[in-house]
């Protein structure tokens, strides 16, 4: 299984990116598979979302393609996620994450906007017709300081469904 991730902080490298990618070293030993190698910065490609054709965010738009599992990672900005991220996400037709499994993350500094992956970023991964099989992930800052205990927790609560999606996934490949 292939785990790609992707955080739409607008700052590369911060405790959002840390959350997926403890989240993907999780998800991996679960799944009995190597982790991911690193995280996707939208903040890299910032200047290249917002146009069409760009080959690094086509080469990006593959890695995504071609992953089993994806998590995307993002702050909440607005009671929403990022602009980044949705820019990226703006950049697939209508159903092209079929056969994908998405875990949505998102990052807050309060509980005021914990529906925000549900209201804001699950209706756009249905459009492009993710398989989302767990909860959202939703973490606030204040406790954001262990992000390798909470990636641990959430792959521990929601494991009978990963496990059932990477079984699923794997009988659809035959």
């Amino acid at each position: 299984m292939t785990i790609e991730l992707i955080s739409g902080n607008p700052s590369a490298g911060g405790r959002t990116s840390q959350l997926a990618r403890d989240l993907g070293a999780a998800l991996a030993a679960l799944l009995d598979d190597t982790p991911p190698s690193d995280v996707a910065e939208l903040a890299t490609l910032a200047p290249n979302l917002f146009g069409w054709g760009d080959p690094d965010v086509g080469a990006l738009k593959a890695r995504v393609l071609a992953a089993d599992f994806v998590v995307l990672a993002t702050p909440t900005y607005k009671a929403a996620m990022t602009g980044l991220l949705k820019s990226f996400l703006d950049q697939f037709n209508a159903g092209a994450l079929v056969g994908q499994v998405v875990i949505p993350v998102f990052t807050a500094g309060s509980d005021a906007h914990s529906l925000a992956p549900d209201f804001t970023l699950r209706p756009v991964l249905q459009e492009l017709g993710a398989s989302m099989p767990t909860a959202s992930l939703y973490v606030v800052s204040s406790v954001l300081d262990k992000p390798n205990e909470m990636a641990a927790d959430f792959i521990d609560r929601e494991r009978f469904r990963l496990l059932g999606a990477a079984h699923g996934l794997a009988l659809a490949k035959g």
